[in-house]
């Protein structure tokens, strides 16, 4: 699997920084954006201003990444919840 690396400027707290990430990162970010109904530029100036180790593309992985193992985690609840209430043994309760 082969990811094209692309560098974005933005300037964020009047600072100007440049970005290299994958595309696919940087897809995942805009996707986050919308469901969470903020700006791409919005969305970066908060990771920013997390605490986050390391390097800004660092960061914004790890951002994305536990975005979307939170996510699942929200799912597995939906279902858990779903099983328990079609469980027959829920109406004996």
């Amino acid at each position: 699997m082969t990811s094209l690396t692309v560098k974005r400027s933005f300037v964020i707290a009047d600072r100007k920084k440049s970005i290299s990430l994958e595309e696919v990162v940087w897809r995942s970010l805009k996707e986050i954006g919308t469901h969470l109904d903020v700006t791409l530029l919005a969305l970066l100036t908060n990771i920013v201003s997390t605490k986050y180790q390391g390097n800004l593309s660092s960061a914004i992985r790890l951002f994305v990444l536990n975005f979307y193992r939170e996510q699942l985690e929200l799912q597995h609840r939906q279902n858990v919840i779903q099983v328990t209430l079609r469980s027959p043994f829920q109406a004996l309760h």
